[in-house]
């Protein structure tokens, strides 16, 4: 009788305990995203900058040097374009001093982000603002490139393979650093200013190195996201399919691709990291010529990030595939 007293007691104790840790591990776990301790480490004096893709990190320690702690939201590997933010990225936006990001065409989530946030005193960057967007030629149905509060205008938001536009973008960075931290501002102008001379070097690079080529169309077995690169060196983009990398291409939109590289005798067919590189092997196979890989740039492999690969790495791979896929003789 007495064993079997024990065993209710037992069980009793086991169904108050278990909820109770439980409720415990939870409570601690939420006030740890909310926290957002792991987003930064403890650097003494350092603007803690949080940003959505690649480039604008780079841009942001660029500027910055010792003086910020600039974080990326995006994980290695992942597709910006089909990523949102989770509960826990709400909380390093939160702990920042500074988040910069492109604009409501690249990250749609960021306006319900901010609201969300409570931090009155962070400095927001929307690097796309007041800079020449290309207009996107239709939206598409599933993209996330909707321009948000303007219905009617749908931009490409790929403005960062536009090095000239990138400049601006290290002006905006430079000048909310040098708010924030008044004391440091030729700091902040002085790295600026280096960062700007990197960026014209390399366009001057592209410039001379695509300037006499046999062929000015960039054939791409992937989305759109080379228009701006394309504007801005005179080349043509003949994309598989628009903005979103999540369409699905035509059998018409195909054979319009394949009569296309066989029409200017292209030699190579580009495919794009972090998109399945399988119809541009189709693409070439049916055309009868290889492939060259294009960084769109927006984020890093897990290889790209244990080698330290910076941007300006990945646009001068860029530029030599370009050279060679586009049979250019720079002058």
């Amino acid at each position: 009788m007495i064993g079997l007293q024990e065993k209710i007691v037992h069980r009793n104790l086991r169904g108050r305990i278990l909820p109770a840790l439980t409720a415990f591990f939870t409570i601690g776990f939420f006030i740890f995203l909310v926290s957002g301790e792991s987003a930064f480490s403890q650097a003494p004096g350092a603007l803690r900058v949080m940003t959505t893709i690649f480039p604008l990190k780079e841009f942001a320690r660029a500027v910055g040097g010792d003086r910020v702690q600039a974080e990326l939201l995006l994980p290695p590997g992942a597709e910006a374009h089909n990523w949102e933010p989770k509960p826990s990225d709400f909380a390093k936006i939160g702990k920042a001093d500074v988040f910069i990001y492109i604009g409501p065409m690249m990250e749609p989530w960021a306006a319900k982000v901010l609201k969300a946030v409570n931090n009155p005193k962070l400095s927001v960057i929307e690097a796309g603002s007041g800079l020449a967007l290309l207009d996107a030629k239709e939206p598409e149905p599933g993209s996330n490139h909707s321009h948000r509060g303007h219905p009617e205008r749908h931009f490409d938001p790929h403005l960062w393979l536009d090095f000239s536009l990138d400049a601006k973008i290290v002006d905006s960075i430079a000048r909310v650093f040098a708010e924030r931290d008044p004391v440091q501002a030729s700091f902040y102008r002085d790295r600026a200013e280096a960062c700007k001379q990197r960026l014209a070097d390399l366009d001057q690079a592209y410039r001379k190195n695509l300037t006499a080529c046999r062929r000015r169309q960039i054939i791409i077995g992937g989305h759109s996201a080379f228009a701006y690169l394309a504007r801005r060196y005179d080349l043509e983009q003949v994309a598989l399919y628009g903005l979103s990398p999540n369409a699905e291409p035509t059998p018409r939109k195909l054979a319009g691709v394949i009569e296309t590289a066989r029409q200017h005798r292209a030699k190579y067919i580009f495919f794009e990291t972090f998109v399945n590189p399988k119809l541009a092997q189709v693409l070439a196979k049916e055309a009868g010529i290889g492939t060259l890989v294009l960084h769109p740039g927006h984020n890093l492999t897990r290889e790209q990030l244990a080698k330290n690969t910076g941007f300006l790495d990945l646009m001068k791979e860029n530029l030599e595939n370009l050279t060679r896929g586009l049979d250019c003789h720079g002058q």
